[in-house]
């Protein structure tokens, strides 16, 4: 495959595409970052599979059949060890499929009311699958170990950054810089591996 002009993102999250957008453009790559708003509609998959991988899949797929474009999907989800590693791939809807952030939020802290720091162990997981037109397949995968706050701290980022404390600070994920947090999460490590994969393609193409 060649470097490509453009890959879309299928997402609507804004957050999600100004995170991919800014480490992309960091490497001056000259690859523009689309989101579902920069082209013609189409019906999105349900996510209907049991792993990251899969629903990640799904979208990228869906994406890249009816934009021609090469497209990348990233599927990422919270797994507490004390509610055996859920809410996983219902992360998004752990609430219901109308709750917002908050929403999970507040339910997620009700559900470890009373559970101890030691046992509010959890981690960010992500999958980062990218599909091209002509059917090449590829993911990466990041982790971001931590543990879940007692309260909802920081205005930064979103989902359950408010609550997540990565492994070896003492503040939130929302209490980080976009830039802090893109260094250590989940998706900036897939993210920046999938930027690899375009460093790659850049250094094969004849000067």
């Amino acid at each position: 495959m060649n470097l490509p002009e453009a890959v879309v993102l299928a997402t609507n999250n804004p957050k999600k595409l100004a995170e991919l957008r800014r480490i992309v453009e960091a490497e001056g790559l000259g690859v523009r970052v689309l989101g579902l708003g920069d082209v013609e509609r189409y019906p999105e998959p349900a996510e209907t599979e049991r792993t990251f991988e899969g629903n990640a899949f799904l979208k990228a797929s869906a994406a890249a059949r009816e934009t021609g474009l090469v497209a990348v999907a990233d599927d990422s989800g919270l797994e507490v060890e004390e509610l055996n590693n859920m809410p996983g791939v219902r992360s998004a809807r752990w609430a219901g499929p109308a709750c917002d952030d908050d929403d999970n939020n507040h339910l997620l802290l009700a559900q470890l009311d009373g559970v101890p720091t030691e046992r509010r162990s959890a981690r960010f997981v992500c999958a980062l699958a990218m599909v091209s037109p002509a059917g090449e397949r590829k993911v990466w995968h990041g982790r971001m170990p931590g543990h879940i706050a007692e309260t909802l701290e920081g205005d930064g980022g979103f989902g359950y950054d408010p609550l997540f404390i990565p492994a070896g600070l003492t503040v939130t994920s929302a209490e980080l810089t976009p830039e802090e947090k893109d260094s250590i999460s989940h998706r900036g490590i897939a993210v920046r591996a999938f930027v690899e994969y375009l460093k790659s393609l850049k250094s094969e193409v004849p000067a």
